[in-house]
């Protein structure tokens, strides 16, 4: 396996604001020249939650490794925390996104299989990935590149998304207080025909982030007619991950729900439907 950390601003020479982030890891399988030597993989980056004050362990490297046993290559990204806020976690997600593609050559990848998945704020993070890869900060930053930005699937598990009935906290902190920037950071409302394909996932026991944000964004992706698939199950608490013991908190059984997990089986089945898989 590689894993490698990758500066996205240096890559791309764009100067990094004071505080930000915008790291990429990956964990890259080994092509064996004894069997798979030329094998190109579907990608999957992660962007784990924390509100947009933090980056959740739980939601981060197990997630990468679960994928990579389902024959993906995988990225971790760690993009940029409180006090900064949009447009900076959008474009690090694209120039993440536009990397993967641009070197999908020697990453080993199928350019046209690049999935980004996020948890709670890191699916506030990507459903802007769904929604504004095209946005003008974007393009002005990338210029010509810009035209990588765009995955071809986005997976939002239990995401925040609406500016109402919401997680307080994470949209505050990525429309810096702004109530016009805020609205306009209500995903739902920026669903249109050229939106990411997504599969959506949450509980109804959340009680962080309520499951009417994914509800909400699944109807915007019905009026617009862009494929999607919901899953909302009965029980379990915000936060689970892959709800398995090995991203469960220690001692606390309450992220561990076997029928939640399933999640994960779907949201591979769903991805293969689309065309998602190892080639050679």
């Amino acid at each position: 396996m590689l894993i490698e950390k990758i500066d996205l601003y240096e890559y791309f020479g764009i100067k990094r604001e004071k505080g930000a982030s915008g790291y990429l890891t990956t964990y890259i399988a080994h092509n064996s020249k004894e069997y798979c030597e030329q094998r190109k993989r579907p990608a999957i980056i992660i962007a784990p939650g924390g509100g947009y004050e933090f980056l959740s362990d739980r939601e981060c490297e197990p997630v990468a490794l679960k994928y990579m046993a389902e024959g993906y290559n995988a990225f971790t990204l760690e993009y940029s925390l409180y006090p900064l806020g949009y447009p900076t976690q959008l474009i690090e997600g694209a120039m993440a996104v536009a990397y993967v593609k641009e070197n999908a050559k020697k990453l080993g990848v199928k350019q046209n299989n690049v999935c980004a998945i996020g948890f709670s704020a890191g699916g506030h993070f990507v459903g802007m990935l769904a929604t504004l890869y095209n946005d003008k900060n974007v393009v002005n930053a990338l210029g010509e590149k810009s035209r990588l930005a765009k995955p071809d699937a986005v997976i939002l598990s239990y995401p925040v998304i609406s500016a109402q009935d919401t997680h307080e906290g994470t949209m505050r902190t990525i429309s810096k207080g702004d109530s016009e920037l805020r609205e306009y950071l209500s995903l739902e409302k920026r669903v249109d025909s050229n939106s990411v394909p997504a599969f959506i996932w949450a509980t109804v026991d959340d009680n962080d982030v309520p499951s009417t944000n994914s509800l909400k964004m699944a109807c915007a992706y019905k009026s617009a007619g862009v494929d999607f698939e919901l899953h909302i199950y009965t029980h379990g608490v915000h936060g689970l991950s892959l709800a398995t013991r090995e991203t469960a908190r220690e001692g606390d059984e309450r992220y561990i729900r076997e029928p939640v997990s399933k999640w994960f089986e779907s949201s591979v089945e769903w991805l293969k439907e689309r065309g998602f898989n190892m080639e050679k």
